[in-house]
């Protein structure tokens, strides 16, 4: 599969930001925790914020191949980077784009397609993982507005986001059908970052409890209608795995680029790393792996952007990207030796960027069920 001529340029604009401003700093940014807001303002400014978005509302009015492509060479610069980028892409925007009215659109869409606002999703409870159904934070009508209770945990971008789209129950007796999605502002009273996690890796982006203590919204913000918030919530998971998909082939990518041009310059017994089957024909897997994840990504977006059902292909995407991204970091770690090991060389921070892959947007496991299910 082969991108077109608008696809290429919006690929190559945005590897040369990534490697002049993201792929120099990150380093400096995942030992100091550092959230680059400057950077941030650079990619809001090439469109990176609402790629998927139209035009009419401040976004670059692309595809989902495109919002693949561009994760990947965000990722390709610095993991964090890209996973606060991808989630205010998908599943913030795209859930406004769906099913947020006119009026939630020109208010909120549009801000976070143009980049002035970041977003934060709020699905993920303490006790609740992968199983969405389980929610106990709740939402309650009280006049024109709704009082939002209960604590969010692992939340991207929960510190730094200016809007958080937060699932709630709205109707405890009515299991998935009792869940109901809002818009609420990071400024609104009552929501509470709780606690910064401190992580293996992606540094860069700031990971968050959330708690919400009596946080009233107007009832305008709540998204679609009542009792919608788990289907809602599910719909946007397929272009999100399909981007963290995109992120995992970006940050092997540059793993693998780190080791081959580091076995190409040491010599071992008279010959260069490369020259040596043992280290060459391990790089040659790593690419392989790294090329049929590609089109697979590709593949699932292409689905998606024909309008065409991709819930199985994005899982299938999500699984093997992210899994692939983990041999190919610790194949290029092995080739680097001692070096691959220690900070002065980038691997061993990718490494450790790469492996969250496996888990968030839903685990390993759960891609299988799903696949499993499609069969």
């Amino acid at each position: 599969m082969l991108l077109n001529a608008d696809q290429t340029m919006v690929r190559d604009a945005m590897r040369d930001f990534a490697q002049r401003e993201l792929w120099p700093k990150a380093a400096e940014w995942d030992k100091t925790h550092h959230f680059p807001k400057d950077v941030h303002r650079g990619l809001a400014q090439l469109g990176a914020y609402g790629i998927c978005v139209p035009e009419s509302l401040g976004g670059a009015g692309l595809d989902y191949l495109s919002l693949a492509v561009v994760l990947e060479e965000i990722a390709a610069g610095d993991g964090g980077t890209s996973t606060a980028i991808s989630v205010t892409n998908c599943p913030v925007n795209a859930i406004l784009l769906r099913y947020g009215s006119a009026e939630q659109q020109r208010r909120w869409l549009t801000a976070l397609a143009r980049g002035e606002m970041l977003g934060a999703f709020c699905l993920t409870e303490p006790h609740v993982g992968s199983d969405a159904s389980a929610l106990r934070s709740t939402a309650v009508r009280r006049g024109d507005t709704y009082v939002i209770n209960g604590v969010k945990q692992f939340i991207t971008s929960g510190k730094n986001a200016q809007l958080a789209i937060v699932i709630a129950v709205t109707d405890k007796g009515a299991g998935k059908k009792g869940m109901s999605a809002f818009i609420v502002p990071t400024v609104t009273p009552g929501y509470r970052v709780a606690r910064l996690e401190d992580k293996l890796g992606q540094r860069s982006s700031d990971t968050a409890q959330i708690q919400l203590d009596d946080c009233a919204i107007p009832a305008d913000h709540l998204i679609g209608a009542e009792g919608e918030g788990y289907k809602i919530a599910l719909s946007a998971l397929e272009g999100g795995r399909i981007g963290i998909a995109a992120q995992s082939v970006g940050m092997a990518r540059s793993a693998l680029e780190v080791a081959v041009d580091y076995a190409r310059q040491r010599e071992s017994f008279g010959a260069a790393l490369i020259e040596h089957q043992a280290v060459g024909f391990r790089l040659a897997q790593c690419a392989t792996e790294l090329e049929a994840a590609r089109q697979l990504i590709w593949h699932a977006a292409s689905l998606r952007d024909a309008n065409q059902p991709c819930l199985k292909e994005a899982a299938m995407a999500k699984l093997f990207a992210s899994e692939m991204s983990e041999r190919v970091c610790s194949a290029a770690l092995q080739t680097l030796g001692g070096y691959g090991y220690v900070s002065d060389f980038p691997v061993e921070r990718i490494y450790r960027d790469v492996r969250v892959c496996q888990i968030y947007e839903r685990t390993s496991d759960i891609q299988k069920i799903i696949i499993q299910r499609a069969l």
